[in-house]
């Protein structure tokens, strides 16, 4: 199993490329940052200075959309850092739940963002796509390669994911949510004629190592709150009770009332305040190290690739420590 880090973009941009060395370190593959551009410093430029002060980390956005920059902008982004960094990245891609919403648009439509997929990764790769109706390539790019992983939950962009996406990123790390999503991706894979295992399976949530779970879970509770703000799109789509998403993802936001994106993935959101300690516990890896390495088994039985750690909260050092001294070992035997 690949272990990644997953962190906001908050100043100083410093940080964030410390945070990154130190994961790196410590045994992770995967360097992940938000891609919200009102929010949160622009993660591109970040990802950069990443790249130049690692060795073998791949860094990319969970998750950039296909809205807020043009499609060719997005794949040339991509090929620079490929080409100066030996193709060291991956686009992680979603609607665009924070990045649409605060900027005051909808998040992008399913059939949008499969076109982005593809063009996206065809360009980045040195192919020609299609832009808006026009047929584009960008001529300088060698030897290019750009996986591109999608964000998902519904049915809909479940069965996307197993049509078109390099990767399926599932932000949360509840195993028996895991395993119907895994199974939905996999099925949509084999109805395109793709082999289901080619498909990377990334499992993204917050983890606190300690043994104090009352602390844990407050600085975590953030993610049932971010997590709720994807089904409540959900449930008004299909209903509360349609069958077509579980309800164990979807009963828990009875008691949400709207959302503040001004605290959207921190520690202490007053927005989540109708996330119960199950949701949290289920969500995310909290405990002693032993409780993580069961967890992680649990859940790389069920066809995970990689954990991405979210690592917003109070003990972020530690918990990359941790990981690199005992979590990451125990899962590479």
């Amino acid at each position: 199993m690949d272990f990644g880090l997953v962190l906001q973009t908050d100043p100083p941009a410093s940080r964030v490329v410390s945070l990154m060395r130190r994961a790196e370190r410590n045994g992770f593959t995967h360097g992940w940052t938000f891609d919200s551009a009102v929010l949160w410093q622009e993660p591109f430029v970040i990802h950069s200075q990443i790249l130049a002060h690692t060795t073998r980390l791949k860094v990319g956005p969970m998750v950039t959309n296909p809205g807020t920059r043009t499609w060719e902008v997005t794949a040339s982004t991509f090929a620079t850092l490929n080409d100066m960094y030996g193709n060291r990245t991956v686009c992680g891609i979603g609607r665009g739940d924070s990045a649409m919403r605060v900027a005051g648009r909808r998040p992008n439509t399913l059939a949008r963002l499969g076109e982005a997929v593809d063009a996206i990764r065809d360009l980045a790769e040195g192919r020609e796509a299609e832009v808006d109706g026009q047929p584009l390539r960008i001529p300088w790019v060698r030897d290019g390669k750009l996986p591109v992983w999608m964000a998902a939950y519904g049915p809909k962009a479940l069965a996307l994911t197993g049509r078109k996406a390099d990767g399926f990123i599932l932000q949360l790390a509840d195993p028996y949510l895991t395993e119907w999503m895994v199974k939905a991706v996999r099925a949509a894979a084999v109805e395109a004629g793709r082999d289901p295992a080619s498909v990377t399976v990334c499992v993204a949530a917050p983890a606190y190592v300690g043994d104090d779970l009352a602390h844990a879970r407050e600085q975590c509770r953030w993610f049932g709150g971010m997590v709720g703000n994807h089904v409540a799109d959900l449930v008004d789509r299909y209903g509360e009770h349609s069958g077509m998403v579980p309800e164990a993802l979807t009963a828990y936001i009875k008691g949400r009332h709207g959302y503040d994106y001004s605290h959207h993935g921190r520690a202490g959101n007053p927005s989540t305040d109708f996330v119960p300690d199950e949701i949290v516990d289920r969500f995310c890896l909290l405990g002693p190290p032993e409780a993580h390495i069961e967890k992680l088994k649990v859940l790389r039985e069920l066809g995970v690739d990689q954990f991405a750690v979210y690592d917003m909260h109070d003990a972020q050092e530690t918990t990359i420590d941790a990981y690199g001294a005992e979590i990451i070992p125990a899962l590479d035997r």
